[in-house]
């Protein structure tokens, strides 16, 4: 249930629910660079942080998983966990329930329990994906179960380590998800009937799918879908689901998380780097030039760098740098990259490994995984701070679920709990 909270709030901004703010509908926003459009928002916070609007303290029980946000038409989805199964939530934008759907088994083989995936919302349906392959499309009316299949199971996938963390990319009449199988690495489905439309071949024999989600761009009229597995990164062509390329890119754990990013002709990718000399403990980051000959892509290294080796999709290329968070790197920093040179500009280690990121008119938002919030002026000078508040001491387990900006509205979850902040200026 959501809980009630005693705040003076003028009645205005009670009644004035976001209903022009563009849809927030995957994982990561629209185009899956974390960019929200949002303007007139606070350049600075008082000291307490950004007003409380409401909060939601019943998604699921415990831990809860880390599920991020999505939000369309009014409607704002998550999944958590309870009672051993994954449950897919759908409130209105003052944080009423107005349904909820399972979505299988939970994850419980290692640690960390429940879902990772952030539901994606198309139009009159919603897709999630579960740590154990379970792929469901709901209805967002009243999340009436329209299909469903397990895509390990049908494409003769093994789950990995922590469970599939992928959140569902749609693109017309397509699904992509990578089952990382010996049927197929790579599947296009149709979105309104689970079909398969195409497959791309498996890798090889082990060669599983890993944590990351797709990307999307054209490179020299060539359009492909981009996304990492196990050991690497591979792309291929969204029409037919050839493979057009791949890039070994080994991690002691398969843990290619971070989504690869495409600017201007050249690839970004990265994954953790172990300083304790662990062989295999990841190759941190690499900057790869792309080029299409005869509908064939190549790529050639630019540089390389073992300082934001990411963990948890936290990149970002604003003006001409790359800011994120470590994970090896001086055991977690805030590090600031030249994407020309990938010489470092500085690092800061005050905000921890687990920390996630997103921008808005100009800002970035940084959340730790200690539940400190923090309102950043990117800058390759130094690591500038604005403002930081800390999050209510209520959920359990670290802070993963990365933040939402839609509305004008601030939106973050940690286990069971989302709080809604009002951050309009």
């Amino acid at each position: 249930m959501k809980t009630s909270l005693k705040i003076l709030v003028p009645a205005l901004l009670l009644l004035a629910t976001p209903l022009f703010a563009a849809d927030w509908n995957m994982f990561h926003g629209p185009d899956g660079k974390n960019r929200s459009s949002e303007t007139g928002l606070l350049t600075s916070w008082s000291e307490g942080g950004p007003t409380l609007l409401w909060r939601i303290d019943s998604i699921g029980e415990g831990v809860s998983g880390y599920s991020s946000v999505t939000i369309q038409n009014g409607r704002l989805f998550t999944s958590g966990e309870r009672d051993g199964r994954i449950i897919v939530y759908c409130f209105d934008l003052d944080g009423n329930k107005l349904w909820e759907a399972d979505n299988g088994p939970t994850w419980r083989p290692r640690n960390f329990p429940g879902p990772r995936s952030t539901p994606t919302v198309d139009g009159e349906f919603v897709y999630d994906l579960s740590p154990n392959g379970e792929l469901v499309c709901l209805r967002v009316e009243n999340g009436e179960r329209v299909w469903g299949r397990n895509i390990l199971t049908d494409f003769e996938g093994q789950n990995i380590i922590w469970g599939l963390s992928e959140s569902i990319r749609i693109d017309g009449d397509r699904l992509y998800v990578a089952p990382g199988g010996a049927k197929a690495s790579f599947v296009a489905l149709n979105k309104r009937t689970g079909e398969v439309i195409w497959t791309t071949p498996s890798l090889g024999e082990g060669e599983r799918t890993s944590y990351g989600s797709p990307i999307i761009f054209e490179h020299d009229g060539l359009r492909m879908v981009v996304t990492t597995y196990a050991q690497g990164m591979f792309g291929v062509n969204p029409e037919t689901g050839e493979l057009l390329f791949r890039f070994r890119h080994p991690q002691l754990f398969g843990i290619n998380s971070t989504r690869p990013i495409y600017h201007d002709g050249y690839i970004y990718l990265t994954n953790t780097w172990d300083d304790r000399g662990n062989e295999g403990g990841g190759e941190g980051g690499v900057k790869l030039r792309l080029t299409v000959t005869d509908g064939k892509v190549s790529l050639e290294e630019v540089w390389r760098d073992r300082t934001l080796d990411s963990l948890h999709d936290n990149v970002m290329l604003i003006d001409g740098f790359l800011y994120g968070v470590s994970f090896g790197f001086r055991g977690g920093a805030f590090v600031c990259l030249n994407w020309e040179t990938g010489e470092m500009q500085y690092y800061d280690r005050s905000v921890g490994r687990g920390s996630s990121l997103i921008w808005a008119e100009g800002l970035l938002y940084l959340l730790c995984e200690r539940g400190d919030v923090l309102l950043i002026r990117p800058t390759p000078e130094r690591f500038d701070v604005i403002s930081r508040f800390a999050l209510p001491d209520d959920g359990e387990g670290p802070v993963w679920a990365h933040p939402v900006i839609h509305g004008k509205r601030l939106y973050i979850r940690h286990g069971t709990f989302l709080y809604c902040f009002d951050i309009a200026r």
